[in-house]
Protein backbone atom coordinates (compact mmCIF):
# COMPACT_ATOMS: atom_id res chain seq x y z
CA UNK A 1 0.00 0.00 0.00
CA UNK A 2 1.42 3.38 -1.03
CA UNK A 3 0.81 7.01 -0.04
CA UNK A 4 -2.16 7.58 -2.35
CA UNK A 5 -3.70 4.24 -1.41
CA UNK A 6 -3.58 5.33 2.26
CA UNK A 7 -5.28 8.63 1.40
CA UNK A 8 -7.95 6.94 -0.71
CA UNK A 9 -8.62 4.17 1.80
CA UNK A 10 -8.62 6.09 5.09
CA UNK A 11 -8.84 9.83 4.48
CA UNK A 12 -11.24 10.31 1.55
CA UNK A 13 -15.00 10.59 1.36
CA UNK A 14 -17.55 12.80 -0.48
CA UNK A 15 -17.75 16.38 0.86
CA UNK A 16 -20.84 17.53 2.74
CA UNK A 17 -20.19 21.29 2.81
CA UNK A 18 -17.10 22.06 0.74
CA UNK A 19 -17.50 22.89 -2.96
CA UNK A 20 -14.51 20.68 -3.73
CA UNK A 21 -12.76 18.61 -1.09
CA UNK A 22 -9.98 16.85 -2.96
CA UNK A 23 -8.69 15.49 -6.22
CA UNK A 24 -7.34 18.83 -7.45
CA UNK A 25 -4.43 20.98 -6.31
CA UNK A 26 -6.70 23.07 -4.05
CA UNK A 27 -9.95 22.58 -2.18
CA UNK A 28 -12.77 25.10 -2.59
CA UNK A 29 -14.68 26.71 0.28
CA UNK A 30 -17.42 29.32 -0.04
CA UNK A 31 -18.05 31.40 3.12
CA UNK A 32 -21.64 32.36 3.77
CA UNK A 33 -22.56 35.98 3.17
CA UNK A 34 -21.56 38.31 5.98
CA UNK A 35 -19.23 35.75 7.55
CA UNK A 36 -15.46 35.76 7.94
CA UNK A 37 -13.27 32.67 7.85
CA UNK A 38 -11.34 31.63 10.95
CA UNK A 39 -8.28 29.44 10.32
CA UNK A 40 -5.97 27.73 12.80
CA UNK A 41 -3.24 25.05 12.70
CA UNK A 42 -1.82 22.80 15.40
CA UNK A 43 0.83 20.13 15.25
CA UNK A 44 0.97 17.00 17.42
CA UNK A 45 4.31 15.22 17.79
CA UNK A 46 4.70 11.81 19.44
CA UNK A 47 6.57 12.15 22.72
CA UNK A 48 5.86 15.87 22.94
CA UNK A 49 2.07 16.22 22.58
CA UNK A 50 0.98 12.63 23.10
CA UNK A 51 2.38 9.42 24.55
CA UNK A 52 3.08 6.32 22.50
CA UNK A 53 0.59 4.47 24.72
CA UNK A 54 -2.43 6.49 23.51
CA UNK A 55 -4.91 4.50 21.45
CA UNK A 56 -4.95 5.53 17.77
CA UNK A 57 -8.70 6.14 17.99
CA UNK A 58 -8.28 8.64 20.82
CA UNK A 59 -5.37 10.23 18.99
CA UNK A 60 -7.61 10.75 15.97
CA UNK A 61 -10.18 12.43 18.20
CA UNK A 62 -7.63 14.61 19.98
CA UNK A 63 -5.80 15.68 16.83
CA UNK A 64 -8.96 17.29 15.49
CA UNK A 65 -10.45 18.34 18.84
CA UNK A 66 -7.50 20.50 19.91
CA UNK A 67 -7.76 22.42 16.65
CA UNK A 68 -11.51 22.83 16.97
CA UNK A 69 -10.88 24.30 20.41
CA UNK A 70 -9.12 27.24 18.72
CA UNK A 71 -12.23 27.85 16.62
CA UNK A 72 -14.37 27.71 19.76
CA UNK A 73 -12.23 30.45 21.28
CA UNK A 74 -13.12 32.70 18.33
CA UNK A 75 -16.81 31.84 18.47
CA UNK A 76 -16.56 30.14 15.09
CA UNK A 77 -18.61 27.32 13.62
CA UNK A 78 -16.30 24.68 12.07
CA UNK A 79 -16.61 23.99 8.34
CA UNK A 80 -13.58 21.98 7.18
CA UNK A 81 -10.06 20.79 7.95
CA UNK A 82 -6.88 19.53 6.32
CA UNK A 83 -4.61 16.74 7.55
CA UNK A 84 -0.85 16.43 7.07
CA UNK A 85 0.49 13.27 8.64
CA UNK A 86 3.90 11.65 8.85
CA UNK A 87 3.86 7.89 9.44
CA UNK A 88 6.84 5.67 10.35
CA UNK A 89 5.15 2.77 8.53
CA UNK A 90 1.82 1.74 7.04
CA UNK A 91 0.00 -0.08 9.83
CA UNK A 92 -3.52 -1.03 8.67
CA UNK A 93 -4.92 -1.58 12.16
CA UNK A 94 -3.51 1.74 13.39
CA UNK A 95 -4.82 3.65 10.36
CA UNK A 96 -8.30 2.18 10.68
CA UNK A 97 -8.57 3.13 14.34
CA UNK A 98 -7.01 6.59 13.93
CA UNK A 99 -9.21 7.48 10.95
CA UNK A 100 -12.32 6.26 12.80
CA UNK A 101 -11.56 8.66 15.65
CA UNK A 102 -10.94 11.44 13.16
CA UNK A 103 -14.14 10.79 11.20
CA UNK A 104 -16.30 10.40 14.33
CA UNK A 105 -15.14 13.83 15.50
CA UNK A 106 -15.61 15.34 12.04
CA UNK A 107 -19.15 13.93 11.90
CA UNK A 108 -19.95 15.32 15.34
CA UNK A 109 -19.24 18.83 14.06
CA UNK A 110 -20.36 18.24 10.42
CA UNK A 111 -17.05 19.18 8.81
CA UNK A 112 -15.17 17.96 5.74
CA UNK A 113 -11.59 16.80 5.33
CA UNK A 114 -10.59 18.80 2.26
CA UNK A 115 -6.93 17.90 1.69
CA UNK A 116 -3.48 17.65 3.19
CA UNK A 117 -0.37 15.52 2.79
CA UNK A 118 0.97 12.10 3.75
CA UNK A 119 4.64 11.15 4.07
CA UNK A 120 6.98 8.72 5.81
CA UNK A 121 8.79 9.79 8.96
CA UNK A 122 8.39 10.04 12.76
CA UNK A 123 4.73 10.04 13.80
CA UNK A 124 3.44 13.61 13.63
CA UNK A 125 0.07 15.10 12.81
CA UNK A 126 -0.68 18.61 11.62
CA UNK A 127 -4.28 19.73 11.19
CA UNK A 128 -5.56 23.04 9.89
CA UNK A 129 -9.18 23.88 10.68
CA UNK A 130 -11.49 26.32 8.96
CA UNK A 131 -14.55 27.94 10.51
CA UNK A 132 -16.76 30.94 10.09
CA UNK A 133 -18.40 33.55 12.27
CA UNK A 134 -20.23 36.86 11.65
CA UNK A 135 -17.66 39.54 10.89
CA UNK A 136 -18.74 41.74 13.81
CA UNK A 137 -18.97 38.92 16.36
CA UNK A 138 -15.49 37.37 16.32
CA UNK A 139 -14.13 36.65 19.81
CA UNK A 140 -10.54 37.87 20.21
CA UNK A 141 -7.89 37.97 22.92
CA UNK A 142 -7.65 41.74 22.70
CA UNK A 143 -11.11 42.78 23.91
CA UNK A 144 -10.91 42.42 27.71
CA UNK A 145 -12.21 45.54 29.47
CA UNK A 146 -11.63 47.02 32.90
CA UNK A 147 -14.03 45.47 35.41
CA UNK A 148 -14.81 42.39 33.30
CA UNK A 149 -15.54 39.13 35.06
CA UNK A 150 -13.15 36.32 34.19
CA UNK A 151 -14.60 32.85 33.58
CA UNK A 152 -13.42 29.34 32.76
CA UNK A 153 -15.51 26.57 31.25
CA UNK A 154 -15.65 22.95 32.35
CA UNK A 155 -13.00 21.60 34.68
CA UNK A 156 -9.27 22.25 34.92
CA UNK A 157 -6.26 20.19 36.00
CA UNK A 158 -7.51 16.70 35.12
CA UNK A 159 -5.28 16.29 32.07
CA UNK A 160 -2.22 17.30 34.09
CA UNK A 161 -3.17 14.81 36.79
CA UNK A 162 -3.37 12.04 34.18
CA UNK A 163 0.06 13.01 32.87
CA UNK A 164 1.52 12.84 36.36
CA UNK A 165 0.08 9.34 36.78
CA UNK A 166 1.84 8.32 33.56
CA UNK A 167 5.03 9.88 34.92
CA UNK A 168 4.69 7.92 38.16
CA UNK A 169 4.45 10.94 40.48
CA UNK A 170 0.76 10.32 41.27
CA UNK A 171 -1.38 7.23 41.66
CA UNK A 172 -5.11 6.74 41.17
CA UNK A 173 -7.55 3.86 41.23
CA UNK A 174 -8.53 2.50 37.81
CA UNK A 175 -11.87 4.34 37.61
CA UNK A 176 -10.38 7.71 38.55
CA UNK A 177 -7.45 7.24 36.20
CA UNK A 178 -9.74 6.47 33.29
CA UNK A 179 -11.71 9.66 33.96
CA UNK A 180 -8.68 11.94 33.93
CA UNK A 181 -7.04 10.01 31.10
CA UNK A 182 -10.07 10.71 28.93
CA UNK A 183 -9.60 14.43 29.63
CA UNK A 184 -5.98 14.16 28.50
CA UNK A 185 -6.51 11.97 25.47
CA UNK A 186 -10.00 13.02 24.29
CA UNK A 187 -10.63 16.68 25.15
CA UNK A 188 -13.96 18.29 24.28
CA UNK A 189 -13.80 21.42 22.13
CA UNK A 190 -16.31 23.94 23.50
CA UNK A 191 -17.73 24.92 20.12
CA UNK A 192 -21.31 25.40 21.35
CA UNK A 193 -20.22 27.63 24.21
CA UNK A 194 -18.00 29.72 21.93
CA UNK A 195 -20.89 30.33 19.53
CA UNK A 196 -23.23 31.12 22.43
CA UNK A 197 -20.76 33.72 23.75
CA UNK A 198 -20.91 35.86 20.61
CA UNK A 199 -21.98 39.40 21.57
CA UNK A 200 -21.49 38.46 25.24
CA UNK A 201 -17.79 37.81 25.83
CA UNK A 202 -15.35 40.67 25.35
CA UNK A 203 -12.32 38.39 24.99
CA UNK A 204 -11.65 34.67 24.80
CA UNK A 205 -8.86 32.10 24.50
CA UNK A 206 -8.67 28.34 24.86
CA UNK A 207 -6.56 26.90 27.67
CA UNK A 208 -3.94 24.69 26.06
CA UNK A 209 -0.71 25.58 27.87
CA UNK A 210 -2.08 26.44 31.32
CA UNK A 211 -4.49 28.95 32.84
CA UNK A 212 -1.88 31.46 34.05
CA UNK A 213 0.01 31.56 30.76
CA UNK A 214 -3.06 31.70 28.54
CA UNK A 215 -4.69 34.40 30.66
CA UNK A 216 -1.44 36.28 30.24
CA UNK A 217 -2.03 36.36 26.47
CA UNK A 218 -5.39 38.07 26.99
CA UNK A 219 -3.93 40.56 29.46
CA UNK A 220 -1.06 41.45 27.14
CA UNK A 221 -3.20 41.82 24.03
CA UNK A 222 -5.85 43.82 25.92
CA UNK A 223 -3.31 45.94 27.86
CA UNK A 224 -4.97 45.21 31.20
CA UNK A 225 -4.26 43.28 34.39
CA UNK A 226 -6.25 40.79 36.44
CA UNK A 227 -6.92 39.60 39.95
CA UNK A 228 -7.78 35.93 40.41
CA UNK A 229 -9.13 34.35 43.54
CA UNK A 230 -8.12 30.79 44.35
CA UNK A 231 -11.10 29.80 46.50
CA UNK A 232 -12.74 28.18 43.46
CA UNK A 233 -9.73 25.84 43.19
CA UNK A 234 -10.58 24.47 46.62
CA UNK A 235 -14.24 23.85 45.89
CA UNK A 236 -16.24 24.65 42.76
CA UNK A 237 -17.73 23.09 39.65
CA UNK A 238 -14.38 23.66 37.91
CA UNK A 239 -12.59 21.16 40.17
CA UNK A 240 -13.39 17.45 40.00
CA UNK A 241 -13.35 15.02 42.90
CA UNK A 242 -10.12 13.57 41.55
CA UNK A 243 -8.43 16.97 41.93
CA UNK A 244 -10.07 17.62 45.30
CA UNK A 245 -8.16 14.66 46.76
CA UNK A 246 -4.78 16.21 45.95
CA UNK A 247 -2.68 18.20 48.36
CA UNK A 248 -3.42 21.91 48.04
CA UNK A 249 -0.08 22.87 46.51
CA UNK A 250 -0.39 20.15 43.86
CA UNK A 251 -3.96 21.16 43.07
CA UNK A 252 -2.93 24.78 42.59
CA UNK A 253 -0.05 23.75 40.35
CA UNK A 254 -2.11 21.42 38.15
CA UNK A 255 -5.00 23.88 37.76
CA UNK A 256 -2.97 27.06 37.24
CA UNK A 257 0.01 25.66 35.31
CA UNK A 258 -1.18 22.37 33.84
CA UNK A 259 -1.94 22.27 30.13
CA UNK A 260 -4.13 20.22 27.80
CA UNK A 261 -7.41 21.37 29.39
CA UNK A 262 -8.81 22.83 26.15
CA UNK A 263 -11.44 24.75 28.06
CA UNK A 264 -12.44 28.34 27.28
CA UNK A 265 -11.15 31.26 29.33
CA UNK A 266 -13.17 34.41 28.67
CA UNK A 267 -14.12 37.80 30.05
CA UNK A 268 -17.49 39.54 30.07
CA UNK A 269 -19.10 42.55 31.66
CA UNK A 270 -20.63 42.01 35.13
CA UNK A 271 -23.84 43.41 33.67
CA UNK A 272 -24.04 40.32 31.44
CA UNK A 273 -23.81 37.64 34.12
CA UNK A 274 -27.34 36.44 33.37
CA UNK A 275 -26.51 36.19 29.65
CA UNK A 276 -23.36 34.22 30.48
CA UNK A 277 -25.48 31.85 32.57
CA UNK A 278 -27.92 31.45 29.67
CA UNK A 279 -25.03 30.75 27.25
CA UNK A 280 -23.70 28.15 29.69
CA UNK A 281 -27.11 26.48 29.96
CA UNK A 282 -27.77 26.65 26.23
CA UNK A 283 -24.42 25.04 25.39
CA UNK A 284 -24.63 22.45 28.20
CA UNK A 285 -21.24 23.68 29.40
CA UNK A 286 -20.69 24.75 33.02
CA UNK A 287 -18.73 27.96 33.61
CA UNK A 288 -17.07 29.30 36.76
CA UNK A 289 -16.31 32.93 37.57
CA UNK A 290 -12.74 33.14 38.87
CA UNK A 291 -11.65 36.79 38.90
CA UNK A 292 -11.77 40.34 37.59
CA UNK A 293 -9.96 42.38 34.96
CA UNK A 294 -8.08 45.28 36.55
CA UNK A 295 -6.30 48.43 35.38
CA UNK A 296 -2.94 47.60 36.98
CA UNK A 297 -0.91 45.49 34.59
CA UNK A 298 0.08 41.97 35.58
CA UNK A 299 -1.67 39.12 37.36
CA UNK A 300 -2.41 38.96 41.09
CA UNK A 301 -3.38 35.67 42.70
CA UNK A 302 -5.23 35.85 46.00
CA UNK A 303 -5.17 33.14 48.66
CA UNK A 304 -8.17 32.13 50.77
CA UNK A 305 -7.58 35.11 53.06
CA UNK A 306 -7.66 37.52 50.13
CA UNK A 307 -3.93 38.21 50.37
CA UNK A 308 -1.59 38.25 47.37
CA UNK A 309 0.18 34.92 46.92
CA UNK A 310 3.97 34.96 46.67
CA UNK A 311 4.12 31.60 44.89
CA UNK A 312 4.75 31.88 41.16
CA UNK A 313 3.05 29.73 38.51
CA UNK A 314 4.12 29.30 34.91
CA UNK A 315 2.73 27.54 31.86
CA UNK A 316 4.09 25.09 29.33
CA UNK A 317 6.63 26.35 26.78
CA UNK A 318 7.95 23.96 24.11
CA UNK A 319 11.42 25.47 24.21
CA UNK A 320 11.72 25.60 27.98
CA UNK A 321 10.17 22.26 28.82
CA UNK A 322 12.20 19.31 29.98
Amino acid sequence: MGEFDVIAQYFTRPPKRALLAGGDDCALLQPNQGMVQCISSDMLIEGRHFLSTVSPYRLGVKALAVNLSDLAACGATPTAFTLAISLPEINISWLESFSNGLWDTADEYSIDLIGGDTTKGPLSICITVFGETPANEVLLRSGAKLGDDIYVSGTLGDARLALEVFRGSQSLDRESFERVRMRLEQPTPRINLGVALRRIANSCIDISDGLVGDLGHILKRSNVGATLSTDWIHESAAITQDLQRLEVHKRLDYVLSGGDDYELLFTASPHLREQVAIASHKSLTPVTRIGLVSAELGLKLLDLKGEIMSQQFSSFDHFHAA
